[in-house]
């Protein structure tokens, strides 16, 4: 039994050590590891060159980075005289149970600070990523203007967070950070606004996120049509989504439905038109009707059959009356329907059409030989109106009398020539116009009880078209331009006028449209010379970034 009871200690002992038994006398070697040994032990993280560590803290001079390494179990980090003034993300990752950042500047080499007194420019969003036993962090006396959203996130038991000495600059990338101090338990001592010129000054625990004007928008290129077009219509039928686009090149007048699964608009139907320059659509007692109004070969109107579908021409609109359509516009008075076509030849005039039941007839010409290029139906104060913008003169109003069921000419709205086209809009009640100009700039009016009076000048050398609409409060406005970028304009409620908002690249634009269906806005551009484009109105909120 003796002799067998050192075999079995032998047996056990670690490969470090070795028992040799002969007979009765047992020795003890200390052999070096093995291959197998070696790999059974882990290697343990050495302190970097540039510190000096204990079992729980660590104390760096001169680092010119946060080191990648540490020993376990530091929870304690000083750095003396830092030489760098970014913190990429993930820089403490490796220190999971880190709780105090220290910094010791040698002006002050008795003062404790956390990365204090080191001209840090910027920080990374995950600079602070797993530190989840972090209590006290101070990012005092650096060069901050902003912190990136969320910085402190996942700090959860940060009880003290020293911001004190930077140059904050208070716009809508700091609006994170006061909605974080009015709702966190941490302890932030009082900070400043260094800019903007509004803010300076003002205390950021004053601030609240109202304060802050962060939702912004962006016009963005959706959906590209492969074809040139003059005019472009959107309508609702049989609770589908349409567009109507005018092509004189190929010789359509082309329909688009709007595809709720895969959400663009696809090809619907074609009516075929040798010289298209207007496709009106109109919804009367849910039958769809489209006016085609042509260059050459007169003009027609058409209706829609279901069984089996297609349109079919059920009227010409005299020839001897319109020569050279250039546009179409429908409106109903006193419940019932009417459209107008802007006549721009020499010989023919403004006409005005009138639904019966059976189809439109001829109800009345306005303003012959004047070459009009637009109308625009205005109904104000409860008095119905006609604005034509001509070739030949400035823009003329013509209103509604009642009793004789005419338009007569009531008065000239300025002096301004070369007006292409005329187009209103509201804002809070109040009625403006935009005269859009070919060779001169583009007019902004404001109808103050009696006449319109000019308040704004655009410039919109080479514009044919002008288009103002809402995109829910926002009320915009865009001037195409055959010379340059088409300019979108954004209404200001404070100087009331409009702002540069932004430029899109569009080739010659004749006409504009808005559709919002299925959550997106967007507006549709009828290009002369280039592809037809569709842009989404993407609202950007500037504090997320």
């Amino acid at each position: 039994e003796r002799e067998h009871r050192p075999r079995e200690a032998a047996e056990r002992a670690p490969g470090w050590m070795r028992l040799v038994c002969l007979s009765s006398l047992c020795l003890l070697f200390l052999c070096p590891l093995g291959e197998s040994d070696a790999r059974r032990a882990p290697k343990i993280p050495r302190c970097p060159p540039t510190c000096s560590c204990t079992k729980d803290s660590a104390f760096c001079v001169d680092t010119k980075a946060i080191p990648k390494s540490f020993p376990p179990g530091i929870i304690s980090l000083t750095m003396v005289n830092a030489a760098f003034t970014t913190i990429p993300e993930g820089a403490f990752s490796h220190l999971h149970l880190l709780q105090f950042l220290n910094s010791i500047s040698e002006e002050c080499s008795l003062c404790l600070r956390f990365i204090e007194n080191n001209d840090i420019q910027a920080l990374s969003k995950y600079t602070f990523r797993g530190l989840k036993s972090l209590t006290h962090l101070s990012l005092s006396n650096n060069n901050l203007q902003l912190l990136p959203r969320d910085l402190f996130k996942h700090l959860d038991i940060l009880t003290d967070l020293d911001l004190r000495g930077n140059s904050f600059r208070c716009d809508c990338k700091i609006k994170w950070l006061v909605d974080w101090m009015e709702k966190t338990n941490t302890s932030v001592p009082a900070i400043y606004c260094a800019s903007p010129f509004e803010f300076q000054g003002r205390r950021i625990h004053d601030l609240t996120p109202r304060d802050f004007n962060c939702i912004s928008a962006d016009f963005a290129v959706y959906e590209t049509f492969p074809f040139h077009s003059v005019s472009v219509e959107s309508y609702e039928f049989n609770e589908d989504q349409f567009v109507a686009f005018a092509q004189p090149d190929s010789g359509f007048c082309t329909l688009y439905i709007w595809d709720h699964v895969e959400m663009v608009f696809r090809r619907f139907h074609n009516i075929t038109s040798r010289s298209a320059v207007y496709c009106k659509p109109v919804v009367i007692n849910n039958t769809l009707y489209m006016v085609v109004a042509q260059l050459f070969g007169g003009s027609h109107i058409y209706k829609w059959e279901e069984d089996p579908q297609r349109f079919v021409k059920i009227q010409d609109i005299d020839t001897t009356r319109v020569r050279k359509p250039n546009f179409v516009e429908t409106f109903q008075l006193d419940g019932e329907w009417y459209f107008v076509v802007a006549d721009s030849s020499k010989a023919g005039s403004t006409s005005i059409y009138r639904w019966n039941s059976n189809g439109f007839y001829s109800h009345q010409s306005l303003h012959p030989w004047h070459r009009d290029t637009h109308v625009e139906f205005l109904d104000a104060g409860g008095k119905q109106h006609l604005i034509l913008s001509s070739a030949s003169q400035p823009p003329v109003v013509y209103q509604w009398n009642r009793s004789q069921r005419q338009f007569a000419f009531h008065s000239q709205i300025t002096e301004l020539a070369d007006v292409q086209m005329v187009k209103h809009f509201w804002v809070r009640k109040v009625l403006y116009l935009c005269l859009t100009r070919f060779i001169g700039d583009s007019k902004i009016l404001r109808w103050e009880g009696q006449r319109f009076v000019e308040i704004q000048t655009l410039p919109s050398r080479g514009s044919m078209a002008v288009y103002p609409f809402t995109v829910g409060l926002r009320q915009y406005l865009i001037l195409g331009s055959d010379f340059s970028f088409s300019r979108v304009y954004l209404w200001d409620d404070l100087t009331q006028r409009f702002q540069p908002f932004q430029e899109l690249n569009m080739r010659a634009p004749r006409a504009f449209s808005l559709v919002s269906v299925d959550n997106k806005d967007i507006l549709l551009a009828a290009s002369f010379k280039g592809n037809t484009l569709a842009y989404q109105h993407l609202v950007v909120d500037l504090s997320a970034k």
